[in-house]
């Protein structure tokens, strides 16, 4: 049976740098019945425990640290009884959030159980230094946060982000994977590994 995918989107700001934006996050659910892995955490828990519905939360995957993807990990955390998955390079921007909560630290190829199948965990840096990319092979999904988008990369003009990293990651981890697996973004429409793939060039000539 491949996994359920449902996505809440929710709305709020991100702020870096002095800066504030209005955005709309999509926080993805990905599990069955039973049980579910929540990926982001954005803006506003009561939608997003009402998408869960009772099941049971193996964990709460951030793709990175930026405030609007983790903005209600600690409360969805405390009301779901789970844990809350971040890769430790992302730690300084976490804590501009959270700076007195703690998660648990995620590590590349780790492997994230969910109703009989898992998530792999691509380390896919750029977006951020912790950004994370996670992997579900069995439902040809994958789902990128912030670091692919449908159009190309995600921004990396702003504190604790690189251009050229970004396009590495995008590069070695991701457009090597079937043409077929579908992008889930953190923002926006849904795209696929084969629409994205012929566009590297010019994301590279463009440049951030």
């Amino acid at each position: 049976m491949t996994a359920r995918i449902d996505r809440v989107v929710t709305s709020g700001t991100f702020s870096l740098d002095g800066g504030t934006w209005d955005v709309d996050n999509n926080v993805w659910l990905v599990g069955d019945d039973a049980e579910v892995v929540v990926i982001d955490a954005a803006h506003d828990a009561d939608p997003i425990v009402a998408a869960v519905a009772g099941r049971t939360v193996r964990a709460i995957v951030c793709t990175h640290g930026h405030n609007d993807h983790v903005t209600v990990a600690p409360e969805l955390g405390e009301r779901l009884d789970a844990p809350i998955l971040l890769h430790p390079a992302d730690d300084p921007l976490w804590r501009m959030t959270h700076p007195d909560v703690t998660y648990r630290s995620l590590a590349d190829t780790e492997r994230i159980p969910v109703a009989g199948t898992e998530f792999e965990v691509l380390h896919t840096p750029g977006h951020s230094p912790g950004s994370v990319t996670l992997h579900l092979p069995e439902a040809k999904a994958l789902f990128t946060g912030d670091t692919l988008f449908s159009g190309g990369p995600g921004a990396t003009g702003r504190s604790f982000s690189d251009f050229g990293t970004i396009i590495d990651s995008i590069r070695d981890r991701l457009l090597t994977l079937p043409e077929e697996t579908t992008v889930r973004t953190g923002h926006g429409d849904s795209t696929t590994i084969g629409a994205e793939k012929p566009s590297l060039a010019d994301w590279i000539a463009r440049g951030h």
